[in-house]
């Protein structure tokens, strides 16, 4: 399959490396706004270089096509190429703004092609063991989820906040591990360091089935911290999302008839901890794969363009609270 990369920037980078290390993939070529990026990554990939993407998407005729351009461009960039025929994976958040994201749903689907968003942390091996065990039903009933991602400020983002750059990663999440949407929202932010937007949030969600939500983002923090956790009736899972562990903390005091009697004569105590084998790989390599995948049988890609529309939609709600300090109905 011919494939080619729009903007090889630091993610778009990562695209290219993960294309050549694939089977029965050719890359077509990449295209970027820089001449001294396009000259190292073409000698030493060995591939065509386009400053305009539209000529690359003119002369190579690309099948397949990563958007990894900054957020501001996306449904430009998203859209040119599905006219010219592409399948498209197009970085998170899909757009910019909802009605740009609508509108690349609306254009995949007259064009009939496969519309994919880059939500690379569902491709995580513990966040996909922990779904299967949810599934499975380990936890029981869940009760409450809480997501904290934070890290040094990216200097190479300008044009989104911290919401709509890392919120979309869990707030996709939490429907992804609960399949479903969530009522309201509220949420807190600052702006201590970014010139103009916010660097810091802290927000509630409540979801249908007494299923309450938070997260903790922020570009403040000196060491990077990326963990999931998901309480509920037997006990509570923890995810290290950047080691790709899993762990699970048991309620000794669970049991078959779980927890209506527990509340009121055992509560909850401190029972064994396991740490699960799990088989880890690059989340990136296996979302790309599974974008392939969808093209070369046409099943529906894993994380759709609505998939993409409703987180975008939930970081924007985030962002509104904060600076409105209301709560927000989804």
């Amino acid at each position: 399959m011919r494939v080619a990369v729009i903007g090889v920037g630091s993610m778009g980078f990562n695209h290219l490396r993960v294309y050549s290390e694939l089977e029965d993939v050719q890359i077509a070529g990449i295209a970027d706004v820089s001449k001294e990026r396009l000259a190292a990554l073409g000698t030493r990939f060995g591939v065509p270089t386009y400053t305009d993407y539209r000529e690359l998407l003119e002369k190579e005729e690309p099948e397949a096509v990563s958007i990894t351009v900054p957020t501001a461009d996306h449904e430009q960039a998203a859209s040119i190429a599905l006219k010219a025929g592409a399948h498209v994976l197009v970085e998170k958040p899909i757009a910019a703004t909802v009605e740009e994201g609508q509108s690349l749903i609306d254009l995949a689907k007259e064009r009939q092609r496969q519309l994919m968003v880059g939500h690379i942390i569902r491709f995580n091996p513990a966040m996909q063991a922990l779904k299967a065990r949810l599934e499975a039903g380990e936890l029981g009933k869940i009760f409450q989820i809480f997501c904290r991602r934070a890290g040094p400020f990216p200097a190479r983002i300008r044009d989104v906040g911290v919401v709509v750059d890392l919120a979309p990663h869990d707030v996709d999440i939490m429907r992804f591990l609960t399949g479903l949407d969530p009522l309201r929202v509220y949420a807190e932010t600052e702006q201590r360091i970014h010139t103009e937007h916010e660097d810091m949030l802290f927000g509630l969600l409540r979801f249908p089935q007494g299923i309450t939500a938070a997260l903790e983002i922020n570009w403040l923090t000196p060491t990077k911290l990326r963990e999931t956790l998901v309480l509920g009736e037997k006990g509570m899972f923890r995810v290290d999302d950047l080691l790709q562990d899993l762990y699970f903390y048991e309620n000794s005091q669970a049991s078959a008839d779980l927890w209506t009697p527990l509340k009121t004569i055992r509560g909850v105590s401190e029972g064994k901890m396991i740490r699960y084998d799990l088989k880890r790989q690059e989340p990136l390599k296996a979302e790309l794969q599974a974008f392939l995948d969808a093209v070369r049988t046409g099943n529906p890609v894993p994380t759709s363009g609505e998939d993409g529309l409703k987180a975008l939609r939930l970081a924007l709600a985030l962002v509104e609270s904060g600076e409105t300090h209301r709560v927000i109905e989804v």
